[in-house]
């Protein structure tokens, strides 16, 4: 783990269209100073505050994705893949300007957001990165369904899915999770969907761009991805993948274990916004000191 914070070297360029909206975007990830954070600007929007900062408070939708606003109610969509290499990669400030409503969903995992980024490059910063380590146990629950925080000494990532078809079923996955872990075991993970459900996403203004281009498409028992999957449990790998992205609105790395249960964007969200309520369970810490003292 960087012990300083980094920003990107060069902008990081890449376009491509919505999974819900069915618009094409550019999107450039550009340098920005320490302690900045990361920082969405809507550049097509020229009549009110276009810049929409990242935090836990400002995501305001998570229907089958991430979706955060200012209070000028500028909204960018579809955040958690891009936030979630740009937290595993150590970026820690950035300015993402993006000319539409969404960021483009690529191949529906984080892997081409890991490519632009590397040809970009990384640039230290003199300031000290500073890590959210979890004190106690922070949970959201929703059912059957569950999002927990607790103490460990790194960034660990479990999680469990369970759906009623052959081509899923339940599925487990447990890591500890570094930049290493993060580009062999997760990044190329993409998203899925169920034909049944197509229509009627379509019908409330979503999935207007999501192809087997950018998803796995399962029927039935069927995935109908003429290519097939990438993992046998790419699914549970997707939702770890997600919920990396869904963590970083905090805008700091976590040093503790996330499990999730069948979780999804709004648990995920439910779960910050049960961190930041509760400050007493977590401290905002940095290696900095660490390194000294092994000095």
């Amino acid at each position: 783990m960087a012990a300083f914070q980094h920003t990107v070297r060069s902008p990081a360029l890449f376009a491509g269209i919505g999974v819900h909206t069915g618009e094409y975007t550019r999107v450039s990830v550009r340098p920005a100073a320490a302690n900045s954070g990361v920082v969405f600007v809507r550049t097509d929007v020229k009549d009110r505050d276009n810049v929409v900062p990242v935090s836990g408070e400002a995501v305001c939708k998570t229907q089958l994705g991430t979706v955060i606003a200012n209070d000028a109610g500028v909204t960018v969509s579809t955040i958690e893949h891009l936030m979630a290499a740009l937290v595993m990669l150590g970026v820690d400030n950035a300015v993402v300007e993006v000319d539409g409503p969404e960021m483009p969903i690529m191949d529906g995992s984080s892997l081409p957001f890991v490519r632009v980024l590397d040809r970009a490059g990384l640039r230290p910063q003199e300031a000290p990165r500073a890590f959210i380590e979890i004190l106690d146990t922070i949970e959201a629950v929703e059912g059957d369904k569950r999002a927990t925080l607790t103490p460990a000494d790194g960034f660990e990532m479990a999680f469990t899915i369970e759906f009623p078809t052959a081509a899923i079923g339940r599925q487990t996955v447990d890591l500890a999770m570094d930049e290493a872990a993060f580009r062999t075991e997760l990044a190329d993970c993409r998203t899925f969907g169920f034909l049944h459900e197509v229509e009627a996403l379509r019908a409330m203004g979503l999935a207007r761009g999501g192809t087997m281009e950018n998803c796995v498409v399962i029927d039935g028992d069927v995935i109908l991805n003429p290519e097939g999957l990438r993992r046998p449990d790419e699914f549970v790998r997707h939702k770890a993948l997600d919920a990396i992205g869904d963590l970083y609105v905090l805008g700091a790395p976590i040093l503790g274990r996330f499990e999730g249960v069948c979780a999804g964007h709004g648990l995920n969200n439910a779960l910050v916004r049960a961190l930041l309520a509760r400050p007493e369970a977590w401290r905002m810490t940095t290696l900095v000191e660490d390194l000294r003292e092994a000095v």
